[in-house]
């Protein structure tokens, strides 16, 4: 990879560069922390390169990000009581948003928000309801973004019948095959839940559910929260802002949160926790209320069970595949990964009728 400091050296930074440090713990992208000198002040700015693997023309999603600047910062500034941050681009040194390396490769700077702070998993239910919130509060400041400005940055994001075909072509003659006892199980697992892998884009098809703006990857990790009142103040790792099915968020946003374990845990200490579930539900849906339908709220148990169960597709088919989608640690990470998704699976389908129970309840009549 070219090196990370001489990219930084290539953006309009307000000060002289110290250092360039890599940065999370993300599965797609590489993310360096690029610390500036500002007269006596010490800033910092996320450095990034995206992934040419994952992100075929990342300069749709440079326009996007310009986009939803133009459509929310606005609408934040009309609201100064209201704490919510949004981070900015800085531009190259040509003044794009981006500059590509001598491979082609897209690189991008953007503003650090500082004092916050994001978690692998929920440590509380006041913290779960302020996770919660904050994908609600996001969710209200795009809903009027025209849809059609948005370019859709991965097609085929989170279309579970379209990671269920790709699987099958995959299974019938891996680059990687498998005959370990945990495949085998991933295998019969995703064979008896196939037929159901169709019911959100069922629902789109209906139109029961309507596309619009969504974040696209609301998990727990990309919610910040403030450090000095633990308020949910910004979604970050904005690269999958694209026209959707806000169900596609709800349910990775509850699937991430309501796995106290994480999702690196051992098999059996994965549950979906109902107390959670409902802390977030408590604080997402009085913002998303005044325009949801009464198929929005029948179809969140369905969106929940569908996310975990595509994201263990998803991890399991990279494991056939050669590992070549998400990023790993350490051999046979994406199968576990998988194995942990499904446990979580299986858990929410065992809580089927509570969940839906704590959805009822909160429902506005």
């Amino acid at each position: 990879m070219t090196d990370p400091s001489a990219i930084a050296r290539q953006f309009a930074f307000p000060g002289e560069i110290l250092t360039v440090a890599e940065y999370g713990s993300g599965n797609v992208n590489d993310t360096f922390l690029v610390r500036i000198a500002d007269g006596q002040a010490i800033l910092n700015f996320i450095l990034q390169r995206l992934n040419p693997q994952v992100f075929a023309e990342p300069e749709r999603i440079m326009r996007n990000l310009r986009v939803l600047d133009s459509h929310v910062r606005p609408k934040l500034l009309r609201r100064p009581n209201q704490r919510w941050e949004l981070p900015s681009i800085v531009p190259a040194l040509t003044g794009a948003d981006y500059h590509r390396d001598r491979t082609g490769a897209l690189w991008r700077v953007q503003t650090f928000i500082a004092n916050t702070g994001s978690f692998a998993t929920i440590e509380s239910e006041a913290q779960a309801e302020e996770a919660g919130r904050g994908l609600g509060f996001f969710h209200a400041l795009i809903r009027d973004l025209p849809v059609h400005l948005l370019h859709d940055t991965l097609p085929g994001f989170h279309v579970t019948p379209g990671y269920l075909a790709a699987y099958e072509a995959l299974a019938t003659s891996p680059p990687r095959p498998d005959h370990s006892g945990q495949a085998l199980f991933c295998h019969r697992f995703i064979g008896e839940r196939k037929e159901g892998a169709e019911v959100l884009e069922a629902a789109r098809a209906r139109g029961d559910l309507l596309p619009c703006p969504i974040h696209g990857d609301p998990k727990l990790a990309n919610i910040l929260f403030a450090r000095d009142t633990g308020e949910a103040i910004s979604l970050i790792d904005l690269d999958t802002v694209k026209p959707g099915l806000l169900h596609y968020d709800i349910g990775d946003c509850l699937r991430s949160c309501c796995n106290p374990a994480g999702e690196e845990a051992a098999l059996d200490g994965v549950s979906f926790n109902l107390t959670y579930c409902g802390s977030i539900l408590r604080g997402y849906l009085p913002h998303v209320a005044p325009f949801f339908s009464a198929s929005d709220y029948r179809y969140i148990y369905d969106a929940v069970r569908l996310i975990a169960f595509e994201l263990g597709l998803r991890f399991f088919s990279d494991h056939l595949a050669g590992d070549v989608y998400f990023r790993l640690r350490r051999p046979g990470q994406n199968l576990h990964r998988a194995m942990v998704q499904f446990a979580l699976c299986q858990s929410i389908e065992a809580q089927e009728a509570e969940i839906k129970n704590i959805i009822r309840n909160l429902q506005k009549p």
